[in-house]
């Protein structure tokens, strides 16, 4: 009789767990946006985190980060997972983040293109943020910049600077512009 009993409220307390995990499906909208700084912050704090590589993420109401991008390193790849999965809140990680090949070509590409835009006189200022807001990706001689300028003009500048590369296949330009930062256009 009293294993019947303790079975039945182990049954009981199991179902009321899986009650409260299924009413726990989504956060609050604060608590999305506490985590979604907080993983902004554990990323760009991390120490291998650089110019060659992109990080982004998406925070899901349910407390699932997805990590996607492009890392030139495979420990970045798993720091950033291992960062992310220490934060309050976070139930979940997807770490879809892309280890781009290890390739000597690929890193002349990455020294050259560098140089190309942070050399360039209008350029130069981005590299003097924390974090430089131009990220150069080089996966089999294809260059894709990622990040944000002040100015369509810095975008343009910085697309023709990579694609003077030599040894460049194509450039995808997918720098955005801030918004309220470009007046050229707007004229």
């Amino acid at each position: 009789m009293k294993k019947v009993f303790w079975l039945a409220v182990l049954t009981s307390a199991l179902a009321c767990s899986a009650m409260a995990q299924g009413n726990r499906d989504t956060l609050a909208p604060k608590a999305v946006d506490r985590i979604t700084r907080e993983v902004r912050h554990e990323l760009v704090m991390l120490p291998f985190y650089g110019v060659f590589d992109n990080l982004s993420y998406k925070v899901d109401p349910d407390g699932t980060v997805t990590l996607l991008g492009q890392v030139s390193r495979p420990t970045l790849k798993s720091d950033a997972e291992n960062s992310v999965k220490r934060i309050e809140g976070v139930e979940k990680v997807v770490n879809n983040l892309e280890v781009l090949p290890t390739s000597p070509n690929d890193d002349r590409i990455r020294r050259d293109v560098y140089r190309a835009i942070y050399g360039n006189s209008t350029l130069a200022p981005y590299q003097l943020r924390a974090v430089p807001p131009i990220h150069i990706i080089v996966k089999n001689g294809h260059v894709a910049l990622e990040g944000v300028v002040s100015r369509a003009m810095d975008k343009q500048i910085a697309g023709m600077q990579a694609n003077g590369v030599s040894g460049v296949f194509s450039v995808d330009n997918n720098l955005q512009v801030e918004e309220g930062g470009d007046n050229d256009a707007k004229k």
